[in-house]
């Protein structure tokens, strides 16, 4: 399934605070100068139970004298070729330009759905200023909204889900999708070409030698999986060409698309940064994550180093500790297929189902006996427990008063999820609605 939101428009019109404010971050540097977006940002949202991507693209323009126009409108392209929905956004302050024009008809060309927004709408009031941009010729409606403020990003919202493809659409039936992620040149293609007996994937030393997503099926030694190989995400500060956008893009994607996360981790080099903002984006997709170590064959080491070697990644991925890890090595075969079994497991444990009945005798219990923290002189008291139908572990608690559950309590719980059942590498999600 695709869920990749792209929010393009000329410079200066508001996508990176739209991007903020979608995203519930401040990853996007907002400025009014035009033209301080130039590479991608990518991050999640969540509405209305849907979690999908959103990246944010630098100004579409031309005839400038930025260095970075001719990069910038092509990477804009590629978001466009890649995303399952467009938000193209223009400024109601300035009205229609020539360059709203020009990316009207590229929007027209891609064959996508689109929604456009209107920006600085910053009351009801000023609904009339959006009228026209009906001119441009994109979709029978039209968003107004203000960034700045939030003014009607929830319509937006709602509707923006609608749009989306359904969870099922899309999907291939049967076969679990393992997506093989990490820096560049840590062996992800090395894995696969180990598994697969041939050299499938291109390999070299050269960091990147990956820039697209290859998808392989996989079907011997009692395994049938697809497995994909992605580009290497290197920091954001070096995605600097066409090529390596595009290949950050693919694997965003590759990696929404997926069941189930082998990370690779260079042993000799340790988890790095790198490693944990791909950990964790893999976690806000709710995907199942498998950390594998490679080039464990490299490591000097005793009957101490694989345990110390696993408590530090633990202190670097936690709170969400609960993970696999192996310690392989591509170039002897060292646990690879050990690999391939715990995302099995982790992809098996995802779908796990938990009758309602067996959900209260286990929880309401505990529920009780250890209740959440008395908030402004109220209890709350929770009744009642049930799984909700979702691809990711979902669980809802029905209560009294769920404004008043906090982060420490929901954590609780869930460690208390993962004590009694095998949750280890799968996100689960925790809601807690009234009576």
């Amino acid at each position: 399934m695709n869920d990749l939101v792209t929010i393009i428009g000329r410079p200066n019109v508001g996508k990176s605070t739209l991007f903020n404010r979608l995203t519930e971050t401040r990853d996007a540097i907002t400025d009014p100068t035009a033209g301080t977006t130039r590479d991608r940002k990518y991050g999640k949202a969540l509405w209305g139970g849907r979690v999908f991507t959103v990246i944010d693209t630098g100004g579409y323009a031309t005839g400038t004298d930025d260095v970075f126009e001719g990069v910038i409108r092509e990477q804009v392209q590629t978001s466009m070729e890649e995303a399952a929905l467009i938000v193209f956004m223009v400024d109601a302050q300035t009205g229609i330009t020539d360059l709203d024009q020009d990316i009207a008809q590229l929007v027209r060309r891609s064959g996508k759905p689109v929604m456009l927004v209107v920006n600085k709408v910053d009351t009801g009031s000023q609904e009339y200023a959006t009228a026209e941009f009906y001119a441009l010729g994109i979709g029978e409606e039209l968003y107004g909204v203000s960034a700045n403020n939030g003014y009607g990003t929830g319509d937006l919202l709602d509707a923006l889900v609608q749009l989306m493809p359904t969870q099922e659409e899309g999907e291939e039936l049967g076969l679990p999708k393992l997506a093989v992620v990490g820096r560049p040149n840590v062996g992800k293609s090395t894995l696969i070409n180990t598994l697969l007996g041939e050299e499938r994937n291109i390999v070299t030393d050269i960091a990147g030698t990956t820039r697209d997503s290859v998808h392989t099926r996989f079907n011997a030694f009692g395994f049938d999986f697809e497995i994909v190989d992605t580009a290497g995400l290197r920091k954001r500060k070096k995605v600097d060409d066409n090529l390596e956008f595009y290949s950050a893009v693919r694997t965003v994607k590759a990696i929404d698309q997926s069941d189930v996360c082998l990370l690779l981790v260079d042993a000799t080099q340790g988890f790095e940064k790198q490693d944990q903002h791909i950990f964790w984006h893999v976690l806000d997709s709710y995907r199942g994550v498998v950390v594998v170590v490679n080039k464990w064959d490299l490591v000097e080491k005793d009957e101490h180093t694989m345990n110390a070697y696993r408590a530090k990644l633990e202190e670097k991925m936690a709170p969400f500790s609960d993970v696999p890890v192996i310690f392989a090595s591509n170039i002897t075969k060292q646990r690879v297929f050990k690999a391939l079994e715990a995302a099995l497991h982790v992809y098996h444990q995802r779908k796990l189902k938990i009758s309602t009945s067996e959900l209260n005798d286990e929880f309401l219990p505990i529920c009780r006996d250890q209740p959440p923290p008395i908030y402004k002189g109220k209890s709350v008291s929770i009744k009642y427990i049930t799984q909700l139908p979702s691809q990711v572990p979902t669980f809802v608690f029905y209560c009294n008063l769920p404004q008043y559950i906090k982060d420490p309590y929901k954590r609780f719980l869930e460690n208390r999820f993962r004590e009694r059942y095998d949750f280890s590498g799968v996100p689960i999600r925790l809601f807690f609605r009234k009576k």
